[in-house]
């Protein structure tokens, strides 16, 4: 007897049909045999089905059993099909009907026992499962947590083979799953913008690359406060939104990992990988390829300390997510887009001692080794950092007479106002200045004829790009829109230009 069962493979962070197809009865020797391109992970799990069916009652086949897993060109990868396998395995024993396992979508690891584990990917098939035009999706319960956050799908949890089978013979009623409140992040514990003392001009940088979403890249000697202050940008970033928060989940759950826990409410990622991650680990890869540190930063802030130390081409491969807002790519088993629209922070020491510019202490470089330093740092790369501004390092005296920075709630408030204004703007556009395109640029960041032979003076000295013109424009925009300005006034171009400081160095 022939059952069918509509399943999900990961892809990326999207989720593409698989069905599993299970027909028993069929002459020859006695077990099941497993087709379809599956890894090791999916053919163990003959053992784990086997026992798990044994564990909950139901009865094994008793004749060669062929399970299917179509397309047959996609390679499986994981656990992820031990539940509808099982389920497939019941419907050709005549143990379920086989229409009732028409209407979802059904992914879970099995333990031996036939209790359920989650696994990776729920909103994924969730948004699979709706444009399929199924009624839901039958997924572990946290997976259906996590699912449950797409409107217009049934979140069905399972935890245990057995409980999946009696809703869909009816025996039992499970509700479906609803969405979870949003949660209001609790300020309380959190870093806060009122701990930087001084670095005025810092936090200014770091309030208008917050209000664009723009790139940023602080230079300072050691304990100037620079990752002091980068660990605190998120706290001055916007609330993400119902959707921009579905995206967010939509990536770390294809990761493996959750943001759906109300204790952390919905906050935008803040990634800092290491300065030895490989260029795979930072833009992401694997067989089947999946998200790296650039897509798990998708909507958020990607932290890059020590910029020089990261391996060259580690550092190259950010040019195109920088640039496009996604990545591409390309396995021999596939080739995937992956969402990358992040605000990079970087932070570096201005030589290779630390100590240029230090008034505490001597720098004992000599002026190859600065250049040689700062040189690890390509020119097209560092054209794609927006504001670079330097962080003086700060005499005991001067941090002890400092007065409390303003509170990260205070900056918030501007930085919301401005990408408010941004978005009246662009009601279906970018959202925020750091995207804008070329026609958008010339319609709200035109220059009086004085200010453009400004800009014009400034880009022949510093040997600046085009692209670097561009940025230039993005930014002062931002600084206009933190004014409440309709126009770019010249003080508003001025301090755009000025964030550029390793071009005039």
């Amino acid at each position: 007897m022939l059952s069918v069962i509509r399943s999900a493979a990961l892809v990326g962070v999207e989720a593409v049909p698989v069905e599993i197809e299970v027909n028993s009865g069929e002459k020859g020797e006695y077990g099941l045999w497993l087709v379809g391109l599956p890894d090791a992970a999916v053919k163990e799990s003959e053992e784990r089905v086997q026992s798990a069916l044994q564990n909950s009652g139901l009865r094994l086949p008793e004749t060669r059993t062929t399970i299917n897993l179509a397309p047959g060109d996609l390679k499986k990868e994981g656990a992820i099909y031990d539940l509808p396998i099982a389920l497939g395995l019941a419907a050709s024993n005549g143990q379920l009907d086989r229409a009732a396992l028409g209407h979802y979508l059904i992914a879970g690891e099995l333990g031996l026992s036939g209790a359920t584990r989650p696994v990776r990917g729920g909103v994924a098939m969730a948004v699979l499962a709706r444009k399929s035009g199924l009624r839901g999706v039958i997924l572990p319960r946290a997976s259906a947590e996590e699912a449950a956050l797409v409107a217009g799908v049934e979140a069905i949890p399972a935890d245990t083979l057995d409980g999946a089978l009696r809703f869909l013979t009816g025996e039992r009623k499970v509700s479906p799953l609803a969405p979870p409140p949003v949660v209001e992040t609790a300020e309380a514990g959190l870093p806060d913008f009122s701990e930087v003392k001084g670095q005025a001009a810092v936090r200014r940088a770091v309030e208008v690359a917050a209000a664009g979403g723009h790139n940023l890249l602080l230079i300072g000697p050691p304990g100037s406060g620079k990752s002091l202050i980068a660990k605190r940008i998120p706290t001055i970033l916007p609330r993400p939104d119902a959707e921009e928060f579905l995206e967010i989940l939509g990536v770390h759950s294809a990761a493996g990992s959750s943001l759906a826990d109300a204790r952390r409410g919905w906050r935008r990622p803040f990634r800092s990988p290491h300065h030895t991650i490989s260029d795979i680990g930072l833009i992401g890869g694997g067989a089947i390829p999946g998200p790296g540190e650039v897509s798990l930063a998708h909507l958020g802030v990607l932290f890059l300390d020590e910029l020089p130390e990261f391996r060259r081409a580690a550092l190259e491969v950010l040019r195109q997510p920088l640039e496009d807002g996604q990545v591409t790519v390309s396995r021999a088993a596939a080739k995937v887009t992956l969402p990358a629209r992040l605000m990079l922070v970087a932070a570096m020491n201005p030589c290779p001692c630390g100590h240029l510019g230090d008034r505490r202490r001597e720098c004992r470089c000599s002026p190859v080794q600065v250049r040689k330093y700062r040189g690890r740092i390509s020119g097209p790369l560092l054209d794609r950092i927006d504001l670079q501004i330097e962080a003086p390092a700060l005499s005991l005296e001067e941090l002890r007479d400092a007065a409390p920075g303003e509170p990260s709630a205070a900056i918030r408030a501007r930085v919301e106002a401005a990408r408010a204004t941004q978005r009246r703007r662009f009601p279906e556009g970018t959202g925020c200045n750091a995207l804008l395109g070329g026609r958008e640029l010339r319609a709200y960041c035109a220059l009086e004829r004085a200010q453009g032979d400004l800009l014009q003076q400034a880009m022949e000295k510093l040997g600046l790009s085009a692209r670097a013109y561009d940025r230039i424009l993005r930014v002062a925009r931002t600084i206009a829109d933190l004014a409440e300005a309709d126009r770019i006034a010249t003080t508003h171009l001025l301090e755009a230009i000025h964030y550029r400081s390793l071009d005039r160095q």
